[in-house]
């Protein structure tokens, strides 16, 4: 089946009101033009309501960056989903690479935060991908299926088909590195097929690809089989190249 691309910006720890406003006019006028492609932005937590206020009746998508499991508590500096959906998200990323280096996000973590995102009414993005040292071990495999297995573990079949999940090999993120669109693909067609052994509706599931996304490799990319979208990092902070990104041709 055909699966909707998605284009997917994430922000990082990175955007002022000043910015939020130019990126926002611009994916908003490359989302019209590209009607049957989904353009997704992920602001800062301080950004989120601006950016949803900026958005207005665009067809834009707001994501938060991270998020808690629990609905509420005493856990200072955290958010809940509840919170996110408030401000107007309707996606949440989960399990960034640079979450689980800097701020010890695990397999089990990322399952907690999937299971309370998809049970709060939004859809995750699931980040997985590994580091340089286990590609060049051989481990890039097991690595993923561990990851994908956990990440998933606290949800049931029917729940995989409203999941997004992302390949970003770490080693290709802000390096300027990008994995050969048959290295992306080759992983993309694993976790397929590692959701299709879960129960899951595999065809349906969009999978992502992260990691130094740039006007210049964006076809490519996309012109693979199972490659289904972009999760974006740098290149979403430039109106003009994220732009193209969103306009990739196929």
């Amino acid at each position: 089946m055909a699966r909707r691309p998605m284009l997917a910006g994430n922000w990082k720890m990175f955007g002022t009101r000043s910015l939020t406003k130019e990126l926002v006019t611009a994916c908003a006028a490359a989302a019209r033009a590209e009607p049957e492609r989904d353009v997704l932005i992920a602001p800062p937590y301080t950004l989120l309501a601006y950016a949803r206020e900026l958005i207005g009746d665009a067809p834009v998508l707001l994501s938060a960056q991270d998020v808690h499991w629990e609905a509420k508590g005493a856990f200072t500096g955290e958010v809940s989903c509840d919170m996110l959906k408030e401000v107007g998200c309707t996606h949440v990323i989960i399990g960034h690479s640079e979450r689980r280096q800097f701020f010890g996000e695990t397999d089990a973590s990322v399952a907690d935060r999937t299971a309370a995102v998809l049970a709060a009414g939004m859809t995750p993005i699931v980040c997985v991908g590994e580091t340089l040292q286990e590609r060049e071990s051989g481990r890039t495999e097991a690595v993923i299926e561990r990851q994908v297995r956990g990440g998933l573990a606290k949800i049931d079949a029917g729940a995989i088909a409203r999941t997004i999940v992302a390949y970003e090999p770490v080693w290709a993120i802000g390096t300027g590195k990008v994995a050969t669109p048959e290295q992306a693909q080759e992983v993309h067609a694993q976790i397929r097929g590692l959701l299709a052994g879960l129960g899951g509706r595999a065809d349906e599931v969009r999978i992502l690809y992260g990691g130094s996304v740039k006007p210049d490799n964006v076809d490519q990319l996309m012109a693979q089989a199972d490659i289904d979208g972009a999760l974006v990092g740098g290149a979403s902070l430039q109106a003009d190249g994220f732009t193209r990104i969103v306009r990739f041709l196929r």
